[in-house]
């Protein structure tokens, strides 16, 4: 079963989709590593976006998507540009959403020891342990 993982950093996604075979977690190397929000005030670029998240979801047959959890207050708190990118995720049809917050990652990654693959870039890190973590959830 392949997972997308996403970390909403900005205005930017960041993807990694990871596959559990046994114990072992397969990282599966994609072309699209990110996908930007330009602009989110003009609501042509939301819907330009959207359109974008739903190609990439159709094109690699993705069912399941795990975003790492940001913070809705406080002084880690997400921006409001990274809620609209995940509302778009959430109204994904055909796709089942699952927020996953960082100690749930963290825990996980801890007990399971994630080996993070040399075809992962560093910025992508987080989103591969979050993909593992998702399926280890099942």
């Amino acid at each position: 079963m392949n997972i997308c993982g996403i970390e909403i950093k900005g205005s930017e996604a960041i993807i990694a989709i990871a596959s559990l075979d046994g114990q072992a977690f397969n990282h599966i190397a994609l072309a699209t590593k990110k996908i930007a929000l330009e602009d989110d005030d003009e609501a042509a670029n939301v819907k330009a976006f959207a359109a974008q998240m739903k190609a990439f979801v159709q094109a690699n047959a993705i069912t399941r998507i795990a975003i790492k959890k940001r913070g809705k207050k406080g002084e880690f708190a997400g921006g409001p540009t990274t809620f609209k990118i995940e509302g778009v995720f959430q109204l994904l049809d055909g796709c089942e959403v699952t927020l996953l917050s960082p100690q749930t990652i963290n825990a996980q990654n801890k007990k399971h020891d994630f080996a993070l693959p040399a075809t992962l870039n560093k910025y992508q890190h987080e989103a591969y342990k979050t993909a593992c973590a998702a399926l280890l959830k099942k």
